[in-house]
Formats: structure tokens, C-alpha cells, sequence
């Protein structure tokens, strides 16, 4: 039995603890300086137990990367509606899809941003290329059979595609910092939401004929 089917087949909370403590400390602290001593008091567990299930540092980041990407594929991309024509609106839906995937996984994609930051030598290039097929996925995800037409004659599309999602972005991260550190579950979006959307529609009174 291999490293990877050997943790898989352990308790699914000690299991989660621990993916839960790595992840946690990579997104804080980047490869390098990521500690496995933290990691470990985090979730619970002795060094050894840890070391059992992944031989070295390097194996637990692989299975970490391996573990979000397949997250950012299933619970986000994979979700985004391609059939909505309009621009604004498939961004409205793919906002709603992530904001859910991140409330459900906050430490996995805390751990997505490092990873795209990091150096080649720290992932496979197996993960390498799965995260360029990720970032194709996302693209086609965001831009295939949008109706450009919507656009008013005199916009560039292209521009005005990225003013709409630096915009959309730029609010969540906004609302992000305003509610970093409380409980998601706790929070009632309603009110965000509706100041989001109140921007998208004057986003579609810019951009839109």
C-alpha cells in the first residue's frame, strides 16, 4: 500500500486535522519556511505519525497541492454555468460558486495563492501541468460563448472584460479583509450581496448598449 493510500485510509477527522494544520501553515508561511514541528502541535499528532504517512516535507506539499487542485476543479470550476451568455452575469454566478468553495475550504485556497507563487522545484511537473490545465479550464470557464454583442460599439471588449473582473475581484477581496477571521457560517451575505450586485449593474450601464 502506498504513502498516499495509507493516510487516506486513516480516521477521516484525524485525517482532515492534519491537512487542515499543513495547509494552514504553508499559506502562512511558504515552502521554505513552513515547519513541520508547527504542524504537527497544530493537529494533534506526534512527528513520527506524520513522517509515517509522508516521507519528507516535499511529499506532504505534493499531496497538499494535488488535494487543492482537485478541490479548485470540483467545488469551483467545474460548477461555473458556460451556458449564460452574458458576461456580468456568468461572473455574478462564478462569484457565488467561489465565494461558497472558499467559505467551505478557507485554508485550501489560502494554500492556492502561495502555490501559484511558488518556485518550480517545489511541485512536480506533473502538478505543473495540471495547473496550467487549470488555468486553461478557468479561462474557457470565464470567456467561452460570451455574447459580445452586449458590449456597446464603441468599448473594447477585451479591456472591458478586465475592468469587470479587476472590479468583481477587487470587491471580494475588499469584503474578504472586512471579514477575515470570523465564522463564515455566522455571517449573513445577504446585504453583501446586494451592494455586489448593485455594482455589476452599473458596471452593465457602463459597458452594456
Amino acid at each position: 500500500m502506498d504513502i498516499t493510500k495509507k493516510f487516506e485510509n486513516l480516521d477521516n477527522d484525524k485525517q482532515q486535522r492534519i491537512i487542515n494544520a499543513a495547509l494552514k501553515e504553508f499559506a502562512e508561511n511558504g515552502y521554505e519556511k513552513a515547519s513541520t514541528n508547527r504542524i504537527v502541535k497544530s493537529a494533534g499528532i506526534g512527528k513520527g505519525m506524520l513522517f509515517y504517512y509522508f516521507k519528507n516535507k516535499k511529499a506532504l506539499y505534493h499531496y497538499l497541492t494535488d488535494y487543492t487542485l482537485d478541490i479548485v476543479k470540483n467545488e469551483y470550476l467545474t460548477l461555473i454555468d458556460t451556458t449564460e451568455p452574458d458576461f456580468i452575469e456568468r461572473m455574478k454566478q462564478a462569484a457565488r460558486v467561489k465565494t461558497k468553495a472558499r467559505s467551505d475550504n478557507p485554508d485550501t485556497f489560502n494554500f492556492l495563492g502561495t502555490l501559484l507563487l511558488t518556485s518550480e522545484g517545489e511541485v512536480s511537473a506533473d502538478q505543473l501541468k495540471k495547473i496550467q490545465e487549470l488555468q486553461k479550464l478557468g479561462n474557457s470557464k470565464i470567456y467561452d460563448n460570451i455574447n459580445n454583442t452586449l458590449f456597446r460599439d464603441d468599448i473594447d471588449v477585451d479591456k472591458a472584460f478586465k475592468l469587470v473582473r479587476w472590479s468583481i475581484e477587487g470587491y471580494q477581496n475588499e469584503i474578504s479583509a472586512q471579514l477575515a477571521g470570523r465564522k463564515m457560517s455566522s455571517i449573513n451575505l445577504d446585504p453583501y450581496w446586494d451592494e455586489f450586485y448593485e455594482y455589476l449593474d452599473i458596471l452593465k450601464t457602463s459597458f452594456y448598449k
